[in-house]
């Protein structure tokens, strides 16, 4: 059985770590999902004028302030990403991408503003040919030929993985960085510089259509740095490119809250903080309404 947690935390920007620290403050058993640097966004900032008590400080030096109360809080991150969330009556079942299996009574979207939006096709295929989690569903593609779209190099490894498992890969880096993969890959990674159009099929994605050709596969691995909500948890409500949420930062799911850019804007930072803590109360109260761990 797993390990339940009382809140997942989903994101380590200024959202995530408030809603985290104000947690652990509560006495609540949470999990973390991030990166354990934290935030690029915040770290690359030039200069941050707004933020109550640090004046003018560099993202970076701001980011360093963030991991140090992490440090002093005991809040360890876990560095992985939650591909699909799943509502299971009275806690939430959670899959992240190297296909690990998390449980939460309640969970914290702070995953940032997702302003991609799905090609054409793929919604209607996922699951049925598309996925976001080459390390879940790579053995379904045994000995068949599979297409990578990635968003940053990081994808890399996970295309190294597949290509030891499928017949063939296609990839297809939407990043600017050299492309490198170890040699013994040469003869099943093939590199395509091209740009995706749509996703095509009949009872399964069977096509992934560039804007330069179009490339007859059996799977289509979607690899982003971000997962949209609507995709990420089935049901949730949207408004455009943002989970709706009221003032108490709750969403149309029972048990889910959204804090930060995900929620709308202004993008600031400590907006973001502030609705992170909001987030965190509304989770506190939710357990013991729900009969949560107090």
């Amino acid at each position: 059985m797993s390990e339940r947690y009382d809140v997942a935390i989903i994101g380590t920007g200024p959202a995530g770590l408030s809603a985290a620290i104000t947690l652990k403050i509560r006495n609540k058993k949470i999990i973390l999902f991030g990166s354990a640097t934290l935030s690029e966004k915040v770290e690359k900032a030039h200069e941050i004028q707004n933020y109550l008590g640090l004046p003018a400080i560099k993202g970076s030096d701001l980011q360093l302030k963030f991991m140090e109360h992490l440090k002093q809080m005991d809040i360890s991150v876990t560095e992985t990403s939650i591909t699909s969330i799943y509502p299971m009556g009275s806690y939430f079942s959670m899959i992240s991408n190297k296909n690990e299996i998390f449980e939460a009574t309640s969970v914290i979207l702070a995953t940032g503003v997702h302003f991609g939006k799905p090609y054409e096709g793929e919604s209607e295929f996922l699951g049925r040919g598309v996925s976001y989690c080459a390390t879940c569903d790579a053995p379904l593609y045994k000995g068949k030929s599979v297409a990578v779209v990635a968003s940053s190099a990081k994808e890399e490894k996970e295309a190294a993985f597949l290509a030891e498992i499928a017949q063939s890969v296609v990839y297809v880096p939407l990043y600017k960085d050299e492309v490198s993969f170890d040699d013994s890959f040469a003869g099943n990674i093939t590199i395509v510089q091209d740009v995706p159009v749509s996703i095509q099929g009949e009872k399964k994605a069977q096509k992934l259509v560039l804007k330069k050709q179009e490339i007859e596969v059996d799977g289509i691995f979607i690899l982003r740095d971000s997962i949209a909500p609507s995709q990420l948890i089935q049901g949730i409500e949207m408004d455009g490119n943002h989970v709706s949420v009221n003032r108490k930062m709750e969403t149309s799911i029972p048990g889910v809250f959204a804090c930060g850019d995900i929620a709308g804007a202004p993008y600031q930072y400590i907006k973001s903080a502030g609705e992170g803590n909001v987030a965190a109360l509304s989770a506190v109260n939710y357990l013991s309404i729900a009969g949560g761990k107090k």
